[in-house]
């Protein structure tokens, strides 16, 4: 699977994480779009598909959770990788988001950028 054919939507509502990530993921060929909150997040989902979505948690008005639960209700992006990357780092919030439909879960300050990359790579080579 070619990279500059992968679309990921990077959700998260601190601009200097969502710049430092995109500009990784560019670097390697993807295509990325952003969201700074979950309901920018939803309206996206609803008008575009994407291969890869990496979620945060910690979000003002709506939380990554609620994100993953209205995506999995309303059947958005049923075909998307969801990755949460998150500094939540407790079992129960990793438990949590699995549970909810997440097929994996980063803790960003165990990660460098590249590292994010990589993961992400390892999940598209899954499909």
């Amino acid at each position: 699977m070619a990279t500059e054919a992968i679309k990921i939507l990077l959700v998260d509502d601190d601009d200097f994480l969502l710049d430092m990530y995109s500009v990784k993921f560019k670097e390697e060929g993807f295509m990325i779009d952003i969201a700074s909150s979950g309901t920018d997040a939803l309206d996206k989902l609803k008008k575009a598909t994407y291969d890869v979505i990496l979620l945060d948690i910690v979000m003002p008005a709506l939380d990554g959770f609620e994100v993953l639960t209205r995506i999995k209700k309303e059947h958005i992006a049923d075909t998307s990788t969801i990755i949460i990357l998150s500094n939540l780092g407790q079992k129960e919030d990793i438990e949590r988001g699995l549970a909810l439909g997440a097929q994996d879960y980063v803790i960003k300050a165990h990660f460098t950028p590249r590292e994010v990359v990589e993961k992400v790579k390892q999940h598209l080579g899954k499909k």
